[in-house]
């Protein structure tokens, strides 16, 4: 057998074993490339199984790669400044700030545009990925009107539609906490008064 054949029979194999070690598709394959280019320069009539040898030099390969990740991650660790990280975290809360505004924006237009029900079903079956048993059980509505609701619902907000500041904040919080934390129930309940008190 020779080395193109070798290389095509152990490959595949090779891959497999470097993908469960190091968990990361991309290095695995510079894993294997660069133990089967470094065996292409070695003489190979000194090894007696060439398999052993690549599996071994393999694994090999991956452990080292598995502590010069760990080494990094350390030396980071250790670099990492107090004043770095509040800075970091200073950026990342105005990222959420900004998020909020965007999904207050958002969820004011559909209190304007759309109907507490449609705005209910448009909420849960687009953002929580609702199914229609689901929505039929907690509207009291059959599916066909349901899918009615969510196509009237999403017609209107086709329309030109204007930022503004929240009309309803305990909506926002039950959304908010409803996407955070991933119960729906609270969401659920604040839907249905609203759609009660209409």
């Amino acid at each position: 057998m020779n080395q193109s054949q070798t290389i095509a029979l152990y490959q595949p194999l090779l891959q497999s074993i470097a993908y469960k070690m190091v968990g990361s598709l991309a290095d695995a394959e510079d894993i294997v490339q660069d133990t089967l280019m470094k065996w292409l320069t070695i003489d190979t009539k000194k090894i007696n199984n060439t398999k052993a040898y690549l599996i071994t030099s393999v694994k090999n390969n991956c452990l080292n790669h598995i502590e010069k990740i760990k080494r990094t991650r350390d030396e980071c660790l250790q670099n990492l400044n107090p004043a770095d990280l509040i800075d970091w975290y200073k950026e990342k809360e105005f990222f959420n700030f900004d998020l909020d505004n965007e999904v207050s924006a958002a969820l004011t237009v559909l209190h304007k545009k759309l109907e507490p029900i449609e705005r209910g079903i448009f909420v849960l079956r687009e953002l929580f990925d609702f199914d229609y048993d689901e929505l039929q059980s907690i509207f009291d509505k059959k599916k066909d009107n349901c899918r009615k609701l969510l196509s009237r619902a999403k017609e209107k907000l086709s329309q030109e539609t204007s930022k503004e500041n929240v009309t309803d904040q305990s909506f926002f919080s039950s959304f908010k906490k409803a996407c955070n934390i991933g119960p729906t129930h609270d969401f659920i309940d604040k839907v249905k008064k609203e759609i009660s008190a209409n």
